[in-house]
């Protein structure tokens, strides 16, 4: 069965341990499509290669990088007549254009179609975003959707195919892993002029991992942490706009020699900066146009037997499970108490990292993730008669 998976995600070199997963199956010929880089709000993301065996990654131009619905591969088209795939799977949103160029050309060459959606909002979008949602949810075999809400939306929208929740990826607990080894340091922002890093003296360390933006909530984490009762030091690692606000936030609130803004990292690096944390925060809070749709730095962190604490926010609940602690989104009370009874609770944090880690084995693998999807193309294959094809 020859399968080709489009995914811009895959430029993280992490993420691609999931291609090896698929192509582990003996019955699976892969091959991966990623562009070069990809550009957003944190800069230019350029491609990593971690995980390479077993599989066909190749490198396709990208037009319009950084512009989320309009980007394409031009040669895609060329590619895809080449290798003549059984399955294409695109790990696009059904309403963006590389969606439904790749599926138009999928269909020609006679291929099923896998779609993976985060989308957890019902959205109505103007032509021609709406016309390609429509002719995608028409013409896919299947949509996989990472959070259980995006069943709902897909459903309202009119989508009566197959559909399962799989998230997009999992994590290797072989390489996301308690690590008895100090992190890594890299350079902590100039805008702090801190030269290097105090030693620690017994503090709980707190982590924030991601994008510096509004919606992510890291100025409810700070407002948290201040006035915590007991030993603590945050440490922020990641980019984006709100960057040089958070810093001066933490200086207002006179807890900057307590809090590091760190450099974003290679995520192959990401498990020994996880081993420097006790409790990883996700505070997202909910906007008009978006909310939590996984919040992958929890199933990371889970795995390192980090402590997580997130906002009752999309899909973040979900995920933690019984396995760490939540806070109601944009409550800076509440996050603070739940910080609290983790300062205070040695014993406490102790259960809830082994519980994570149990939680991500069972649940979260990059192996388990890659068997469900590898099941999914199995299924699309063996179904009865031929895809239709288009005629334009």
């Amino acid at each position: 069965m020859k399968v080709l998976l489009l995914s811009k995600s895959c430029v993280v070199g992490a993420y691609q341990k999931k291609l090896e997963e698929i192509a582990r199956h003996p019955d699976v010929q892969l091959t991966a499509v990623v562009p070069p880089e990809w550009r957003d709000e944190r800069g230019t993301l350029r491609l990593e290669r971690a995980y390479l065996n077993g599989y066909e990654l190749r490198v396709e131009p990208i037009v319009l990088n950084g512009h989320f619905h309009l980007h394409y591969y031009p040669g895609l088209g060329r590619l895809m007549r080449a290798l003549q795939p059984d399955v294409v799977h695109i790990e696009e949103e059904p309403y963006n254009l590389a969606t439904f160029l790749a599926l138009r050309q999928a269909r020609r060459v006679g291929a099923r179609t896998v779609v993976f959606s985060w989308q957890n909002l019902h959205r109505h979008y103007p032509p021609p975003f709406s016309l390609m949602e429509w002719y995608v949810l028409r013409h896919t075999d299947t949509l996989l959707v990472g959070n259980s809400e995006g069943l709902t939306v897909w459903r309202a929208k009119g989508y009566r195919g197959p559909i399962e929740v799989i998230p997009q990826f999992g994590v290797d607990p072989d390489i996301f892993t308690p690590l008895n080894r100090p992190v890594r340091q890299g350079k902590p922002s100039v805008l702090l002029r801190r030269s290097a890093r105090r030693p620690s003296r017994g503090e709980v360390v707190i982590g924030y991992i991601g994008r510096l933006v509004p919606e992510k909530g890291v100025d409810v984490l700070l407002e948290a942490v201040y006035q915590l009762r007991g030993p603590w030091e945050l440490r922020i690692l990641g980019s984006g706009p709100d960057e040089e606000r958070l810093v001066k936030m933490a200086q207002w609130l006179g807890i900057a020699p307590r809090v590091t803004f760190d450099r974003p990292i290679p995520s192959t690096q990401l498990p020994y900066y996880y081993s420097g944390l006790d409790v990883l925060v996700l505070p997202s809070r909910t906007q008009a146009n978006w909310k939590e749709q996984f919040g992958r730095v929890l199933i990371e962190a889970m795995a390192c037997q980090v402590v997580v604490v997130g906002a009752r926010s999309g899909a973040i609940p979900e995920v933690i499970g019984d396995a760490g602690l939540t806070f109601k989104e944009g409550d800076t009370f509440d996050l603070r108490a739940q910080l609290q009874r983790l300062l205070d609770d040695a014993e406490l944090r102790e259960e809830l990292a082994l519980r994570g880690r149990q939680r991500v084995l069972e649940h979260f693998t990059q192996a388990s993730i890659a068997a469900r999807t590898v099941a999914v193309y199995r299924r699309l294959t063996f179904l009865d008669g031929e895809p239709q094809t288009d005629a334009d």
